[in-house]
């Protein structure tokens, strides 16, 4: 097992005490395994790359059988057991032998491989998604935890969610699992997994240049481990409190370091200078801000402080979202509530709010420049209450305020248009703030669609 914990150490860094503690529950193959282990986290923790890496390496090292499945895929209970029995099968077993229609039938040919000598053999088996095995029979979720003593294998069960594993109890009892939280990278440690992409970063780079000499010289000088660490901590100075999925960083960061790279590769500024090399980045970093979810064809503006420039896919896929008529109001004034002040919803959305007094320090405070903008700085946060509110002004038409309609707020979290800031458990008491994700050239064709003037009602245009 020390082989299997050195060879994924490398691949997952800053989860050196998630792997050693797998490696400690699991251990060797001719020990006996627990009956079931439960890893959770948030999304972009590394639960699935790294249980699927340590099976396969348990597979490939120690000669396990595994079966990894996905709860959303295996959607019924037999399509689930069919799955885990076709791969954990012996190779001389019929076809007739993986087929089991309940949870019964599946125990039974367990203990027939056990009968006819499987005792040697050990298994691990992982479900992926494992919130949804609450939506299937109600005796799956007990048998699975229980498998290993009702088939008398070494075998253990590896269940992945991202939801705590308190929320699984139900009316018929569930025995105790270990559980095991992955929980979200803070800042320092997403910085060092995003700088373990420098030299593929940097060799991919190297390779682009290779046919401009001038470049690549250039490139090879100024791109070292140091000039990209400084990149990385501009980069997450802008990004680490609106996004922690891991493999969205990266993505993003790869894109926008192309932008970064070149005026020092112009050679306008030095590779030193990092101030200057800030200020060249901010407004295409604060523009990737807005569609960091969204796979856009188009990079973000590579000029500072230039005029947005209409994106045919952000269009595209803004006009080809099928997304209902309410909640489209509901996006809309999700991102009205995250680029306007609370205190300006009263003169924005309110028809008779009284006058109100011009005075000189007021007007220069609206004066604002395009950095100062709030459409360019990015989303603040707001409560639901509120978001309700802005929902129910824009809208003309009167609308009760029922369950489906809180559900699509659900549904706009669940698409990556909006993100808990915090209080992601906490929806039905008002307590919870989210943030749009989206931009303005985004919710502008939204706004189109259902004909609605989104400029109206932002400070930033008035």
């Amino acid at each position: 097992m020390e082989n299997i914990c050195a060879a994924l150490e490398p691949l997952f860094p800053c989860r050196e005490g998630a792997i050693k503690t797998l490696g400690e529950l699991i251990g060797d193959s001719r020990e006996d395994y627990p009956s079931a282990l439960y890893l959770f986290g948030h999304s972009g923790t590394g639960k699935t790359a790294l249980t699927r890496t340590f099976l396969r390496e348990c597979s490939r090292q120690q000669g396990v059988r595994i079966a990894q499945l996905n709860a959303i895929e295996c959607y019924t209970t037999k399509i689930m057991l069919e799955n885990m029995l076709d791969t954990l099968a012996p190779r001389q077993c019929t076809e007739e032998s993986v087929r089991a229609d309940n949870m019964l039938e599946f125990v039974e040919q367990l203990r027939r491989w056990h009968d006819q000598g499987g005792r040697s053999q050990s298994f691990l088996i992982a479900v992926d998604n494992a919130e949804r095995l609450r939506d299937m029979d109600a005796n799956v979720l007990p048998v699975l935890l229980r498998l290993q003593q009702l088939t008398s294998l070494n075998l253990c069960v590896i269940l992945l969610s991202q939801i705590p594993f308190e929320k699984f109890y139900n009316k018929t009892g569930l025995t105790e699992v270990i559980s095991i939280h992955l929980a979200q990278y803070n800042k320092a440690e997403t910085q060092r997994i995003l700088g373990s992409d420098f030299f593929q970063v940097r060799g991919h780079l190297l390779e682009q240049f290779s046919k401009d000499a001038q470049r690549l010289a250039i490139c090879e000088a100024a791109l070292t481990e140091d000039f990209y660490s400084n990149y990385l901590n501009l980069f997450l100075s802008v990004f680490y409190k609106a996004c922690r999925d891991v493999p969205e960083l990266q993505l993003t960061a790869r894109k926008c370091f192309s932008i970064y790279l070149e005026p020092v590769l112009d050679g306008t500024v030095e590779s030193t200078d990092v101030s200057r090399l800030w200020r060249h980045i901010a407004g295409p970093l604060r523009s990737a801000l807005t569609q960091i979810y969204m796979r856009t064809e188009k990079p973000p503006e590579e000029q500072e402080g230039s005029a947005p420039i209409e994106d045919q896919s952000v269009r595209k896929l803004a006009q080809s979202l099928e997304l209902p008529y309410y909640a489209k109001y509901l996006l809309i004034a999700a991102f009205l509530a995250s680029h306007n002040s609370a205190n300006q919803d009263k003169r924005l959305f309110v028809k008779h709010h009284g006058k109100q007094r011009k005075r000189m320090q007021t007007v220069n405070a609206r004066a604002k420049t395009t950095e100062k903008m709030s459409t360019t700085l990015g989303p603040k946060s707001f409560t639901i209450d509120r978001l309700l509110a802005i929902f129910y002004a824009i809208l003309e038409e009167k609308v009760g305020l029922t369950c489906n309609l809180l559900s699509q707020i659900s549904t706009l979290v669940h698409l990556k248009l909006l993100s808990f800031v915090s209080g992601e458990q906490n929806i039905m008491d008002g307590s919870a703030r989210l943030q749009c994700t989206v931009g303005l050239e985004f919710v502008l064709y939204i706004g189109k669609v259902v004909g609605f003037n989104v400029r109206q009602y932002l400070c930033d245009f008035m």
